[in-house]
């Protein structure tokens, strides 16, 4: 085994011997005096080798360059000049692989490079601490989601990405071949979770990837991105947005107690509100329009809207609910009262929003109905519409867009930079 500690693990062990390996991170080599900062998932420790401290032929052997891979067996002990005042010294050495070209990205990130040429190499651009952060959050994020939702009774289901028809009723969707047929990747698991709703196991929940063949171009979408969706039988959207509430919560209060101390490298931190307010969509129009940002019943909020909102409201998180029934999905349950609003909602985090749910519509003819006023002809929903017709309970649910989650959380510009490698107009590799 090329180690027996991970360099967290080994800087506790003061006065023993133990094996680490990792990145040669920094080196000083001044003859008779050699320092070798090693790297691993965990951290860094410092390893002193010092003429007749350490055997001449081990002080010899260890030429090393930054970035190459090396093990070292040796004590820990005290040191309060050395980082976190440990350091190792060493009674053994191997060197595991070299480096033999010039690396195109500084994992030390004292050269800065663009961010293009990061995601070329990602695989170095992960050594930088605040890069690996980044993703050891959001495996965070993505375990205390299941951890909270299984907590509340709900059932992991595994929903095909291939479908037959575009499953938002969209045209933005990358089609496959599917051997004699025409198939797309999904852009959203939606009906495949309503259908298992339908189908008796009354509370899911999915995590997955989803495509959507958009061509934009900005710092807040990605052409694959990773969802988290529930669906709940015999809800409507306040139960599900209580449940929302509930997993974002439990989600941050997880990241917060697992990388809190560690959110300053992001210039940020971890707020936790106790109760997540809620307002409706014609209220913030009216807000917007009092503050002289104009904006007219039924648009969707734009960017700069989302962002005026924000400062107003002052509120890291908050729900928009009951909006324009022509702005969102078809499946969206109308009012009773009034059909020109719809019971759909969307929770914004840090001025973007990151997730948007419903109460879906369970009665076959409004869904008809809802179809065809959007220009989509039932006949292409007959394996879906047939469901409803054949005992569908009230039901909504809801989805989060993982990538949107960990970009806000940790403070980044760029929603790239919370995927690991991040599919765009322009990127198909690595």
């Amino acid at each position: 085994m090329d180690r027996t500690h991970y360099i967290s693990e080994a800087k506790k062990k003061i006065g023993s011997k133990v094996g680490i390996a990792g990145w040669v991170h920094d080196v000083r080599d001044l003859g008779k005096l050699k320092f070798v900062h090693v790297r691993d998932a965990t951290g860094i420790l410092q390893v002193t080798m010092k003429k007749g401290v350490v055997e001449d032929s081990l002080l010899e052997s260890v030429s090393v360059n930054k970035e190459e891979v090396v093990a070292f067996e040796g004590e820990i002990r005290e040191n309060k000049i050395a980082p976190d005042g440990v350091e190792m010294v060493p009674n053994g050495f191997r060197l595991l692989n070299r480096v033999d070209r010039k690396l195109p990205v500084d994992p030390t990130g004292h050269v800065p490079s663009e961010l293009d040429t990061r995601l070329d190499y990602r695989y170095i651009d992960l050594r930088k601490r605040e890069v690996g952060l980044i993703f050891r959050i959001k495996s965070s994020l993505i375990t205390s989601f299941r951890e909270h939702l299984v907590s509340k009774g709900f059932v992991e289901i595994q929903p095909s990405a291939i479908t037959g028809a575009a499953t938002e009723g969209g045209t933005e969707v990358f089609p496959v071949q599917y051997f004699e047929t025409q198939a797309y990747l999904v852009q959203s698991p939606q009906l495949y979770k309503q259908l298992a709703v339908i189908g008796g196991l009354d509370r899911v929940m999915i995590t997955m990837p989803v495509f959507r063949a958009e061509k934009h171009s900005t710092t807040t979408h990605l052409n694959e991105i990773t969802q988290m969706d529930i669906e709940m039988g015999f809800a409507d959207h306040l139960d599900v947005m209580d449940i929302l509430e509930s997993v974002t919560q439990h989600m941050l209060e997880k990241a917060k107690k697992e990388f809190g101390g560690e959110m300053k490298t992001f210039e940020t931190e971890i707020k936790i509100p106790k109760k997540i307010p809620r307002h409706t969509y014609t209220k913030l129009v009216d807000r917007l329009n009092s503050e002289k940002f104009g904006m007219k019943f039924g648009e969707d909020f734009s960017k700069e809207a989302e962002k005026k909102i924000y400062d107003i409201l002052g509120e890291e998180l908050y729900f928009i609910y009951d909006w324009p029934t022509s702005v969102r999905a078809f499946y969206s349950m109308p009012d009773e009262k009034n059909e020109e609003l719809c019971h759909a909602f969307d929770l914004v985090y840090r001025g973007l929003e990151i997730a948007s749910g419903a109460k879906r519509i369970h009665l076959v003819d409004i869904l008809e109905r809802q179809l065809k006023k959007r220009g989509m002809n039932p006949a292409n929903f007959e394996f879906y519409l047939d469901a409803f017709r054949m005992g569908a309970p009230p039901h909504a649910g809801w989805s989060i867009g993982l990538e949107r989650l960990a970009m806000k959380l940790c403070n980044q510009s760029n929603i790239r930079e919370a995927m690991l490698f991040p599919r765009d107009r322009m990127r198909l590799s690595p």
